[in-house]
């Protein structure tokens, strides 16, 4: 249970940082050089739930990357998905797609998979260097 909290914790901080950068990003793209970031509270449990790739990455660790990075994408779609949806019917989704034409329900964006293959890869890199603890 402590490592997986350990897990938790770092994934979820990992996401949190994540998204300031890649908020920031498109702040610099609308040439706004302040650069603000923005997330959500909510986003730290969510990217924690990266913490259950752990016993996955065991057991994927001898597929190519390609393989390995479309599953973590499949699941990160999947629980983007579930918790959109959920804080979504309680009116605290702190983000809504659906100005983007490639959005499904408004909570998730596909043309984000290179993003959340990415991602998965690095929890991946994460979570084996915790193994290593």
């Amino acid at each position: 249970m402590k490592k997986w909290l350990h897990n938790y914790i770092h994934c979820g901080l990992l996401g949190w940082f994540l998204e300031m950068i890649f908020t920031a990003f498109h702040a610099f793209r609308r040439r706004d050089l302040r650069l603000p970031c923005t997330t959500s509270l909510w986003m730290f449990p969510i990217y924690g739930l990266g913490a259950l790739f752990a016993p996955l990455c065991r057991l994927l660790r001898r597929f190519p990357v390609m393989i390995r990075g479309l599953v973590y994408t499949c699941l990160i779609f999947t629980g983007e998905y579930l918790t959109g949806t959920w804080l979504n019917r309680r009116g605290l989704c702190p983000w809504n797609y659906e100005r983007s034409r490639w959005n499904l329900s408004h909570v998730i964006r596909l043309d984000y998979a290179p993003c959340w293959f990415a991602t998965g890869l690095l929890f991946e890199r994460l979570l084996a260097e915790n193994e290593k603890d």
